[in-house]
């Protein structure tokens, strides 16, 4: 199948493409370079699959998120595409058979990290494998002016040496400087751009002022049907929140990637199905999430940049219906973001501490370790070091930052099996070893393709057919890989660290780097304090603008728009409103505020106070107001 439709209509069950789509696919198919600017939602993954199965051969896929990489090639399988991701805690056998199977066509989409296009078992197989298309996704990563840069990225250019194919960079946000950056980093021959405006005109920006910002939550979750997303920076305060709201008749819920996987499952899927109404999470929670109905978003704090702002919030009315996203403020937030800013940068002393704790902790000699993968708690061996947990972070991220060492999201890896001998050899083994038979029975009986390739099993399924402990069984797995019978790797859910160089005698990285980053980074976030402690310019346009669309339109829906409306009802309007209210027995000011809308706080409370005193209205002791006869 060759026709694009066709193949939209057959595997997505869509009948049309969305703006920018079809034109993006047939550059990518003209064999052109071509980066594709799409807003958070805007469908970029049919962007480069379409394509991919309207050509002969094998789409290699870069994302730097596992999850996000799981989560598309889950989605693809269930389509009956055949589709591949290699990420950390897979073994080098396991990935060897996977890429001769790439090899030899059995697969339409390989899904890497950009660590792994450096290892030498990728170099080798690379040329031997038939790539369509080079998909690059959150391609703003490759760029040093871009808010999430990662250095691993920048291996992606040295992929083209070995592949006559196009390349295909997809990203949700980049300014004009970040859009030149990631076409010379990744070798293009053209400058070739599409890109979709970012303006969402059903999405209303709201920047609240706020010092009881839980009690505002509360006030919006009430005001707001829907679903909706509170962000917020740390997980204490996500799960304080969701009680908070829970106990006040919210249906809320918390989520943060220290969570079980089976958690965080569970968790997202009772919010995806309704039964969880608002989640309060930190910034793990959205990526790769299409839910269209979310009709509010808001910010407890402010990210660090107007690009992650702009992601998280545009989470909210993919189904093209009105929604909110509200930012809530106090005057001390600026101050203590661009203090914590400050330590995310730590000098050379604080880095070269960490790194030589860390070579010390996993037994790393001076000239070894290049590409060593370790499992890694990073609060015991923030203990282990006697530093603060916070600061081994900000040492790893500048150690990422110089390409000297990588940290991979937790993430549950199922304990996995290849038989490694024929039938006739294992049967002979079961005959001597009578014992172990029940299992290895239950295993071949279970499990299909287990002398083909690695199969995903369950310890726990095993040991309660046998009637032991899954403890016991992964005994055994174990013990078995000494006589060479199969391979298995055990579940694990734990992060893992690569140390990407060998150890030297004396860290070096060029510092100079780290001080231009930092810069960038303070640029960005007063670009973030500009755009929310601004009280004159509409906030859309303020947006756009960052992301180099000049002269928009006015939204006429932002606080900033609707304050100027606003200003045009008269005092004795707001009066005649809080008395209407009240006699329709709407009590409070609150209940007032969710009646009219945000916009209508300042001038009821002023009708309220002047109704007060003139005696025109009174509070019984629960605070609720009556109209006095």
């Amino acid at each position: 199948m060759t026709d694009i439709h066709d193949i939209l209509k057959k595997y997505w069950g869509y009948e049309r493409f969305r703006p920018l789509q079809q034109e993006i696919i047939e550059s990518v198919l003209e064999g052109k370079d071509t980066l594709a600017l799409l807003p958070t939602g805007g469908g970029k993954s049919i962007c480069f699959q379409v394509p991919a199965l309207a050509s002969e051969g094998l789409t290699l896929v870069v994302s730097p998120l596992i999850a996000l990489m799981k989560d598309q090639v889950e989605n693809l399988i269930k389509r009956d595409i055949p589709a591949l991701a290699i990420y950390s805690g897979m073994n080098y056998r396991q990935i060897d058979m996977e890429l001769d199977k790439c090899i030899k066509g059995e697969y339409k989409f390989l899904y890497v990290s950009p660590e792994r296009l450096k290892t030498e078992i990728f170099k080798a197989r690379l040329p031997q494998m038939n790539i369509n298309l080079l998909a690059v996704d959150e391609a703003h990563c490759i760029s040093q002016w871009g808010y999430d840069f990662r250095p691993e990225y920048l291996q992606i250019s040295e992929v083209r040496k070995w592949i006559d194919a196009p390349i295909l960079a997809l990203t949700a946000t980049a300014t004009g400087k970040v859009v030149l950056d990631i076409q010379n980093k990744l070798a293009f021959e053209h400058k070739h751009v599409f890109r979709k405006s970012f303006e969402r005109t059903n999405l209303h920006y709201i920047v609240l002022e706020e010092e009881d910002k839980t009690g505002r939550i509360l006030k919006i979750c009430k005001r707001f049907q829907g679903s909706g997303v509170i962000y917020a920076r740390n997980r204490k305060l996500c799960r304080d929140i969701a009680e908070y709201l829970y106990q006040h008749g919210i249906s809320a819920d918390y989520y943060h990637a220290g969570l079980e996987p089976a958690q965080r499952n569970a968790k997202q899927e009772s919010w995806i199905e309704n039964r969880t109404r608002v989640m309060v999470s930190t910034n793990a929670f959205g990526m790769g999430i299409d839910k269209p109905d979310v009709r509010f978003v808001v910010h407890y704090e402010m990210p660090d940049s107007l690009e992650a702002y702009y992601q998280e919030a545009g989470r909210a009315g993919r189904d093209e219906k009105a929604a909110y996203c509200v930012a809530l403020v106090q005057n001390s937030d600026r101050d203590k973001a661009f203090k914590k800013l400050d330590e995310s940068y730590p000098g050379y002393e604080k880095v070269n501490r960490v790194y030589e704790g860390l070579c010390n902790y996993y037994q790393i000699a001076v000239h070894s370790g290049a590409m060593k993968e370790v499992e890694f708690n990073l609060p015991d061996f923030a203990h282990h070091l006697g530093v603060k947990s916070p600061d081994v972070y900000h040492a790893l991220r500048v150690l990422e930052l110089n390409d000297i060492l990588q940290l991979s999201e937790s993430i549950k890896q199922p304990s996995r099996l290849h038989i490694r001998v024929n039938n006739t050899i294992l049967y002979d083994f079961e005959i001597r070893n009578p014992r172990l038979a029940p299992l290895i029975q239950l295993l071949l009986r279970s499990y299909g393709g287990l002398f083909e390739q690695f199969v995903f099993i369950d310890e726990h399924f095993l040991a309660k057919k046998l009637q032991t402990t899954p403890e016991q069984v992964v005994a055994v797995l174990k013990k078995l890989m000494e006589h060479e019978i199969w391979d298995f790797i055990p579940a694990r859910d734990k992060p893992t660290l690569i140390f990407i160089q060998n150890r030297e005698h004396k860290l070096h990285y060029p510092q100079n780097i780290v001080k231009e980053r930092k810069e960038e980074a303070e640029w960005r976030l007063k670009q973030v304090y500009d755009y929310a402690l601004s009280h004159s310019e509409c906030r859309s346009r303020l947006l756009l603008a960052y992301f180099d669309e000049s002269n928009a339109p006015k939204c006429g829906q932002c606080d900033v728009c609707q304050k100027d409306r606003k200003q045009a009802h008269s005092e004795t309007y707001y009066r005649n409103c809080a008395e209407k209210l009240i006699k329709q027995d709407i009590r409070t000011l609150n209940e007032m505020i969710s009646y009219l809308g945000f916009w209508h706080e300042t001038g009821l409370q002023q009708a309220l106070q002047y109704l007060l005193d003139e005696g025109k209205i009174e509070l019984n002791n629960k605070q609720e107001i009556h109209w006095k006869a």
